[in-house]
């Protein structure tokens, strides 16, 4: 990695934030955005194995 963060984790990173951000302002979209978040994750470790 030699010091350098990937593209990759910066992108979860800010989805991750921006959802928590959205979920707190908005209680309403918090559930809706709980599944989405839970299905990128999902995607996430079955893509990390190929």
């Amino acid at each position: 990695m030699d010091g350098q963060v990937e593209q990759r984790a910066v992108l979860l990173l800010l989805v991750g934030g921006s959802a928590t951000y959205v979920a707190m302002e908005h209680p309403s979209f918090g559930t809706a955005l709980l599944v989405g978040v839970s299905v990128v994750t999902l995607l996430h470790i079955l893509m990390k194995n190929r």
